[in-house]
């Protein structure tokens, strides 16, 4: 029985061991690459380390492409989306969760059923209506084609179903209406599944990449992963500044999801188990 758990607990470490290298060996190989000259990119392709670190190539990726304005973009359009769909997808889930309306439940599922259609679907319908407004190559598109997020909805209806109704109760007794309620009590409580959304919500549109394609056709406007295509080439690609671009526009959501680590792991565990 002891030899049995010892050989199961060295294939479980077996197995993380291995996934630890599958992951972390090609961010270690894109962090490498990002230093080195563009000479030794082909002459030590498989090395991880370079030989003399060039910390020019970040510096150059600013000379290459207006990479400053392409993260300003980014970050405003990311931070828009994100403000807007937390503010909207916690009303929403609060009215699914509290409010009593006829309808409801079957309301719900037909605001959730549009989960199962892919972006890609619907991206002609959206190029379509942003042509009528007048909005094509603008910031504006992409906020308004991205900004409301089904997931986030489902997600804060299940957390606000966990949080007890007597809490609320006892403010009604206060005189506290829904509005003072969902303020002054439910957000609060709220800030590990608010996390979590803030998350999902920042990758998807930071690493956006058909959207800003589709919609931006002026330098001044394009986004991150767009200036990253920019970088690529036709025919010469200078792999250290793409993988020293990478980093830089990776860097902003490492930092964000160390920061919010805690409250997202907690907001995923409760969410999942409420309802």
């Amino acid at each position: 029985s002891v030899v049995k758990r010892s050989i199961g607990t060295l294939t479980v470490y077996a197995i993380l061991a291995v996934t630890v290298v599958i992951v972390f060996v090609p961010i270690a190989w894109a962090v490498g690459t990002s230093f080195k000259p563009f000479a030794e990119v082909y002459t030590r392709a498989h090395a991880i380390f370079p030989t003399t670190l060039q910390w020019e190539n970040y510096i150059q990726v600013f000379r290459v492409a207006n990479f400053q304005r392409y993260f300003l973009n980014t970050l405003l359009v990311s931070g828009a989306v994100c403000a807007i769909t937390l503010t909207a997808s916690s009303m929403a889930a609060y009215a699914f969760a509290r409010l009593r309306f006829p309808g409801r439940e079957t309301l719900f599922l037909l605001y959730l059923s549009t989960l199962i259609i892919p972006p890609q679907v619907v991206l002609i319908p959206n190029f379509v209506i942003m042509r009528e407004l007048n909005l094509l190559n603008s910031l504006t598109a992409l906020v308004l084609t991205r900004a409301f997020l089904p997931l986030g909805t489902f997600l804060l209806r299940q957390f606000f179903l966990g949080i007890p109704k007597e809490l609320e109760e006892s403010a009604v007794m206060d005189g506290c209406g829904y509005a003072r309620r969902f303020i002054q009590i439910v957000l609060p409580l709220a800030k590990p599944a608010l996390a979590t959304l803030l998350i999902i919500t920042l990758l998807q549109v930071w690493n956006d990449y058909l959207y800003p394609l589709v919609f931006i056709q002026s330098d001044a406007k394009r986004t991150l992963t767009l200036g990253l295509a920019i970088l690529m080439g036709d025919f010469d690609v200078q792999w250290n500044l793409v993988m020293a671009a990478t980093i830089l526009s990776v860097l902003p959501l490492v930092v964000i999801y160390l920061f919010l680590q805690r409250f997202f792991i907690e907001g995923i565990a409760l969410s999942g188990t409420k309802g």
